[in-house]
């Protein structure tokens, strides 16, 4: 049996417009009323194909199939980049599903086009939908189905301790996100910034320490263990580089993914430092990611449109130009 709805999707021309789809209904699935969509950059990339559009969705479960066993309908849950994997390859059995090579991501080529998080529903498979916590609002859980789980894949699986220096380049759409989290894990965080201007804010969310890294007051600075590249560009790494102890980690998670990370040879090798990428979380993440968040009361800043034609086109203007804080989210009109 199949199951109608309707997308947003881009097109060649950039407008965004929407259509219908029919999807068959697999005895996995969870049917889900979409009820908020976060807004991420890579979106904006996508815009010019015509495919559902969105990948941090959360809503309210109105379907289930008769092999679905942990969901039901009425629960509220949210689901991100990843749509399926095939359960059986050697990342999948070691619980690295976010490396399948036969997984169904948003916007990759063999990835179901008519799923999104920009729809009035969305089909996924069980395994693949993360309940959200009781007292979480769906508009603070979508962002984290991307942009949380980026960060707090990095900070949870890589090592980030109690106590450890991390640093977090970017104040921005998953650089708030990293300041709350790494402060609720108990790190020490220091902010770097190319200006005085979010001093106050970052602060606020949680820094210890806030350093505008071209300044020279940079030279008084204790070395980080963790550093969280979460920039719209790369930082001058000769700058840098005398800021990491040694054997740090460094992330790059927003650097443009077109261009080249150019890091010095000499103390990447000297200092023993390791530069991990880092896709968006497995889902054995999700829960924990979500339950750590509401237990410590960390949340995004979220600016919200409503999720129709005009708005969607506001909110990738304003993402666009940068003037989003922190995080777009759509919410549906009915």
């Amino acid at each position: 049996m199949s199951f109608e709805y309707t997308i947003f999707t881009g097109g060649p021309d950039g407008e965004i417009r929407t259509r219908k789809v029919s999807r068959a209904k697999r005895p996995g699935d969870v049917v889900i009323k979409i009820t908020h969509s976060g807004l991420c950059f890579t979106d904006v990339h996508q815009k010019h194909r015509d495919i559902a559009l969105g990948h941090e969705g959360a809503g309210e479960v109105i379907e289930v199939g008769p092999a679905v066993k942990t969901l039901k309908i009425g629960d509220l849950v949210g689901f991100g980049l990843q749509r399926g994997a095939c359960g059986v390859c050697s990342e999948c059995l070691a619980g690295e599903d976010s490396y399948c090579p036969d997984g169904d991501f948003y916007s990759h080529p063999r990835g179901d086009p008519n799923v999104g998080s920009l729809a009035s529903h969305a089909l996924i498979p069980e395994t693949f939908a993360f309940k959200i916590p009781d007292g979480m609002p769906s508009a603070y859980a979508a962002p984290f189905m991307c942009a949380g789980a980026t960060v707090f894949e990095a900070l949870y699986r890589y090592g980030a301790r109690a106590g450890d220096r991390v640093g977090v380049l970017g104040v921005g759409g998953l650089g708030h996100l990293a300041i709350q989290l790494a402060r609720a894990m108990g790190c020490i965080v220091i902010v770097f910034s190319t200006s005085e201007s979010k001093r106050t804010e970052a602060t606020t969310l949680g820094a210890h320490e806030f350093v505008v890294y071209t300044d020279e007051e940079r030279r008084n600075v204790k070395p980080v263990k963790h550093l969280l590249v979460v920039s719209s560009r790369q930082p001058d790494w000769n700058i840098f580089m005398p800021l990491l102890s040694p054997r740090a980690t460094i992330f790059p998670l927003t650097v443009d993914a077109t261009g080249v990370l150019a890091i010095p040879a000499q103390p990447l090798t000297s200092k023993g430092l390791r530069v991990q990428g880092s896709k968006v979380a497995p889902r054995s993440v999700f829960a924990p990611m979500l339950s750590f968040a509401s237990a410590h009361d960390v949340k995004p800043i979220v600016q919200e449109f409503p999720m129709t034609l005009r708005g969607l086109t506001d909110a990738f203007a304003a993402l666009k130009v940068g003037v989003v804080r922190y995080r777009a989210v759509l919410v549906a009109q009915d």
